[in-house]
């Protein structure tokens, strides 16, 4: 009798498989109206995030709000507590926050709005950074990690510098029980086990008889639990 794959177990989201929230507490995003000063206060080790998290307060200065405000962005190679960054205005330097056509060419940066406002969402992992590479009428393109150009408003923000935490992959992790809580901390699975080295009860292709050397193309109106291999993929077969 077969029983529910992992596939299944994961979705039906039980505490097995489910993230810490405790691990996510810090919510990463630039504030949307403001613009002044801010001092860097705490840097702060995340489990659920591969770079430092940086905790910055600045004066709220808006119309019927008073006191300090708190906001949590990803640290810059060089961070230090105590360091002043810049929100808005026109200099180029690590750690200030930025409209991108305030932005030098060829200067690095990251933590990138999608839309003016948003407070940054690309360009986020411990040791990378995008590149302002030229300018087309109002859109900024920028040479992202992958090494593909994307166009941006010329509104969106973005932070000057190279995120903290560059040498994560260098040093090796040695022991699996490093590994396994390191996974756990982020909610993924680990570790994971090929679905041909299976048994048949825990996978459809699971046993050592029926082997298809062709891609496994999952049928559209497949039941969970059925729908597994390629899911509905674009393209099947190696890249010449």
């Amino acid at each position: 009798m077969g029983k529910r794959i992992i596939q299944q177990a994961r979705g039906h989201g039980s505490g097995t498989y489910r993230v810490r929230r405790k691990a996510f507490k810090h919510k990463i995003k630039m504030p949307a109206n403001f613009e002044g000063e801010g001092t860097l206060v705490k840097l702060i080790n995340s489990g659920g995030h591969s770079a430092p998290i940086a905790k910055i307060i600045y004066e709220n200065k808006r119309e019927g709000i008073k006191g300090k405000g708190i906001f949590y962005i990803p640290a810059f190679k060089g961070m230090a507590e105590g360091q002043k960054i810049t929100i808005g205005g026109k200099e180029a330097k690590e750690g200030n926050i930025l409209k991108l056509k305030d932005i030098p060419v060829k200067t690095q940066v990251y933590n990138i709005e999608s839309k003016p406002g948003d407070g940054g969402i690309f360009i986020r992992s411990a040791g990378s950074s995008g590149t302002v590479s030229r300018v087309v009428g109002a859109e900024i393109y920028v040479l992202m990690p992958s090494k593909k150009e994307k166009p941006f408003n010329q509104n969106c923000r973005a932070v000057v510098g190279v995120v903290a935490g560059s040498g994560r992959l260098d040093k090796p992790v040695v022991k699996a029980g490093k590994k396994y809580h390191i996974k756990k901390t982020k909610g993924k699975q680990w570790p994971r086990t090929s679905a041909v080295k299976m048994n048949v009860v825990d996978h459809p292709f699971g046993s050592g008889r029926g082997k298809n050397p062709k891609s496994k193309v999952a049928k559209r109106n497949a039941p969970p639990g059925k729908r597994v291999g390629l899911l509905r993929p674009r393209r099947t077969g190696k890249k010449k």
